[in-house]
């Protein structure tokens, strides 16, 4: 072994924000005494400041590879699972057997249940953290380490509008428009007039050659969300996002076969036996791994089971750093099926600057990064907003 890991540090980042994710707060929405509120819409918390989880791996020889994780909730549960178990079984290893190891601790608590959640969340900053350094070590960009890059640029789609009322999210929608973008996304809790109207009104401001999406949040019964899908039909959505219940697959798989849209689901997979289960039952047509939920080892394995039953991967964001972002466009450069990535622009812009000149979306488009490793570290920037929560 030329260069076993010696040192794993796990932060928290503030990401706070002047507006709330998904934009102000509604009427019967309110922050409680340990930050958190709860949208109406879709009956999920959020944090009043956004925050992200990131870890640092070092190698004896001082190669350091980061990896990020959802911090949003509860961010010291997920922290504690990487100090407290799973550093114990990283340190002395070969950073370069990342999928061994990756599997190894997958399987120490596989007979607990624990298949998923905060547990999952932990392996995945980790998982990144080890093919980060496997790149720098290779001096390779990790895009050439997953089999080649396919895609020299990804598309990015425009997610989220969060604005106060209908026409200020059309114009916002206008604005990116100008930009260059021509792909966008809207959530349902965000959309106080309804999704009919919503896209709609998006239709009729964007022109019939912008690409609109909508994110249903699991708000929908299966007879709703097929219904739903045939109102909007005349305003041609490019894809509805997670219908139902993510539980309820065998209605998942009733819409997808009845609906007249293509439904995408995934953000929620922690691995590919959550995706296995709905590709299996023909449950879906897009399918939509989170890197900062799966990692880079099951990212990957997600996306060739996608590839091998001919689906579309549009890999989801959600809010973080950079580093699982850009980890996601690296994994999503080397998938052939990958037809476009989301953009929160509302996080990308504002904390571009947490890794330097590492990310680019302009015009559209992502740019991938022929870096080694994922492509990015943090700037001076981000580091004075990690908050050291403890080392091993």
């Amino acid at each position: 072994m030329a260069d076993p890991i010696k040192k794993i540090e796990v932060y928290i980042v503030d990401l706070s924000q002047e507006k709330p994710y998904l934009g102000d707060l509604k009427d019967g929405e309110s922050v409680n005494d340990a930050g958190y509120f709860v949208r109406k819409g879709n009956r999920t918390v959020y944090p009043k400041n956004n925050r992200s989880i990131v870890v640092r791996v070092t190698t004896k020889d001082g190669v350091k590879g980061w990896g990020e994780t959802y911090g949003i909730v509860a961010p010291k549960a997920t922290a504690e699972i990487i100090l407290d178990l799973l550093s114990c079984f990283i340190i002395g290893r070969d950073p370069l057997d990342r999928e061994s190891i990756h599997d190894e601790l997958y399987d120490l608590m596989r007979v607990r249940g624990y298949t998923g959640g905060f547990y999952l969340d932990a392996l995945a900053a980790v998982d990144i953290a080890l093919w980060d350094i496997t790149g720098k070590i290779s001096n390779l960009p990790l895009s050439k380490l997953l089999g080649g890059q396919t895609h020299a640029e990804i598309p990015a789609y425009v997610s989220g509008l969060p604005e106060n009322n209908l026409e200020k999210r059309g114009e916002l929608a206008l604005s990116w428009q100008s930009r260059g973008f021509n792909s966008f996304k809207f959530a349902l809790p965000a959309a106080d007039q309804g999704p009919v109207k919503e896209i709609s009104h998006l239709r009729n401001q964007l022109g019939d050659s912008a690409r609109i999406a909508c994110d249903l949040h699991w708000a929908y019964s299966s007879a709703d969300a097929v219904k739903l899908a045939y109102e909007m039909i005349e305003d041609r959505p490019w894809f509805l996002e997670a219908p139902v219940p993510t539980e309820d697959i065998a209605g998942l798989r009733q819409v997808a076969q009845n609906s007249v849209s293509s439904i995408a689901v995934g953000e929620e997979w922690r691995t590919v036996f959550d995706a296995r289960v709905r590709i299996d039952q023909e449950a879906c047509h897009i399918v939509q791994p989170e890197m900062g939920h799966t990692g880079v080892t099951q990212f990957m394995r997600i996306g060739r089971y996608a590839e091998a039953h001919h689906l579309e991967i549009i890999p989801h964001a959600t809010i973080g750093s950079g580093i699982f972002l850009a980890a996601s466009l690296q994994a999503s450069a080397a998938l052939k099926n990958t037809t476009a990535h989301e953009f929160q622009h509302f996080i990308f812009e504002e904390f571009q600057h947490f890794t330097g000149k590492g990310l680019a979306c302009e015009k559209g488009f992502y740019q991938i990064s022929d870096r080694p490793g994922i492509g990015v570290e943090p700037s001076a920037a981000m580091k004075k907003k990690m908050e050291l929560v403890g080392k091993r």
